[in-house]
């Protein structure tokens, strides 16, 4: 078989293939044999007529067109893999010759992965949450430690945000009292908005004896609110002191238990910064890319990703449209969503394999080989069963095309320039789960996975 491929305008190219008579003849061949088990012929069993005998009675047209029926789509399969076109839509076939006899040409017209530009990459910042927890995040845990062992006491001023209020709260609609919205000597939080909001707003600035009247929308309906202000009471937090850090954390003093603080939030913090140079790096490189993203790329993304979520959604006992009337999402808003998600995933393919061609990256066999290995042991699945599941599905290709984008995401991290918040430059040493070991990439990012086998 010969394949020539031509490029056409929009993003298109022509492969017009060549397949020699002998080649197609082997079609023709099994096509007879199918003929053969659909057709009775009196004195042969089924699958058994001769082909000689069923060409004298069916003519040779019927099946050399079964052969171009069956056969084209493998031939076309193989044309792509021998000439590295990688398309992204149905082609558009038109058989120019061997119809009725001789070898079979065909032109295949098909919307391929359009080729981008990542000019600039080399000179990309990046600006991540600082991998080191400071003083101030610090004290915060040890605030919220402290809230832990703190006290109520009784004050004789004006409820604040943040103090406990006991309150009797009554909720009427229509006249009958509401179950749920009323209870006596309940212990409220001001600010927390746990009811109503109209409720906070009330009981801010309000002292024993008051007596709290509003309205309020709930669900089913508007609600009349009467609140009695039993009680105020401030929150009394313990002194920062070696006593109360050995009662409230298995350390004995205050330093120790604040140098575990700095450990291990720093360590959450690491890791944090970690995944954002990823995903930051990613970002920053598609907004490299100017090119449209093609629409035939689009839908089968957004469809991909409506499965993805379903299956989410299923394991947990919901669907999609209860998921949209949970987070209060329309149909119009949750598509143009799910698109958007989608154009920046494709961009974000793209421009990952526009750097590896760039920086000449190649999945060698010894790549390609480990990476069957890490799907074999995920799969529980012999390596080799795994390489022929793969190899049936066409998928080495995909293989190598994602070893290819991993390589580049890592050059990616390596390279790109790194800052806080406030541009200060980021030790990359910090990025480690190990501060003290050499920066490695973290293992997951929002690019495309080798699909495994079914």
């Amino acid at each position: 078989m010969k394949a020539v491929v031509e490029p056409l305008e929009g993003n298109k190219v022509k492969l017009s293939v060549e397949v020699d008579e002998q080649e197609f003849e082997k079609a023709v061949d099994a096509a007879f044999r199918k003929i053969a088990k659909e057709v009775r012929v009196p004195g042969f069993r089924p699958g058994k007529v001769p082909r000689r005998l069923l060409e004298a009675r069916i003519g040779p047209g019927v099946a050399r067109q079964e052969a171009l029926r069956e056969s084209l789509p493998d031939f076309y399969a193989q044309a792509l893999r021998e000439t590295d076109v990688d398309p992204i839509a149905p082609p558009e076939i038109d058989i120019t010759a061997g119809e009725e006899q001789g070898p079979i040409t065909f032109d295949a017209v098909v919307e391929v992965r359009p080729q981008v530009s990542v000019v600039g990459y080399g000179g990309l910042r990046v600006a991540i949450p600082s991998p080191v927890a400071d003083d101030a995040e610090v004290d915060r845990h040890i605030d919220r430690l402290r809230q832990q062992s703190a006290e109520l006491r009784s004050v004789q001023r004006p409820a604040l945000d943040g103090d406990h209020v006991f309150v009797d709260i009554k909720g009427e609609r229509e006249g009958e009292t509401v179950a749920g919205l009323t209870t006596d000597d309940y212990l409220y939080q001001v600010g927390s908005g746990i009811v109503v909001p109209e409720l906070d707003e009330h009981l801010a600035g309000a002292k024993v004896g008051d007596i709290l009247r509003f309205d309020a929308t709930i669900d089913e309906g508007p609600v009349t609110f009467q609140v009695l202000v039993k009680d105020v009471k401030e929150q009394v937090l313990p002194d920062v002191t070696d006593e109360w850090a050995s009662e409230a954390s298995e350390f004995e003093t205050v330093d120790e238990l604040r140098a575990d603080l700095q450990q291990r939030v720093s360590a959450g913090r690491r890791l944090q910064a970690t995944l954002a140079v990823r995903e930051e790096a990613i970002k920053a490189l598609s907004e490299l890319v100017s090119e449209e993203v093609p629409e035939p790329m689009v839908r089968p993304e957004m469809e991909r990703r409506v499965e993805e979520l379903a299956r989410r959604l299923d394991s947990r006992g919901a669907t999609i449209a209860q998921y949209m009337e949970v987070s209060g999402t329309s149909e119009e808003e949750f598509i143009a969503s799910l698109r958007e998600e989608a154009i920046a995933s494709i961009r974000a393919d793209l421009a990952l394999r526009a750097l590896a061609d760039a920086e000449a990256m190649e999945a060698t066999d010894d790549d390609v080989d480990a990476e069957v290995e890490r799907l074999a042991e995920r799969m529980q699945r012999k390596p080799a069963e795994v390489r022929r599941e793969l190899e049936r599905h066409d998928s080495i290709a995909t293989v190598r095309s994602d070893i290819r984008k991993s390589k580049a995401l890592e050059w990616l991290v390596e390279h790109v320039e790194i800052v806080d918040e406030e541009g200060q430059p980021v030790d990359r040493a910090l990025l480690s789960p190990n501060p003290n070991a050499a920066p490695s990439g973290a293992e997951e990012a929002e690019t495309p996975k080798v699909t495994e086998p079914e």
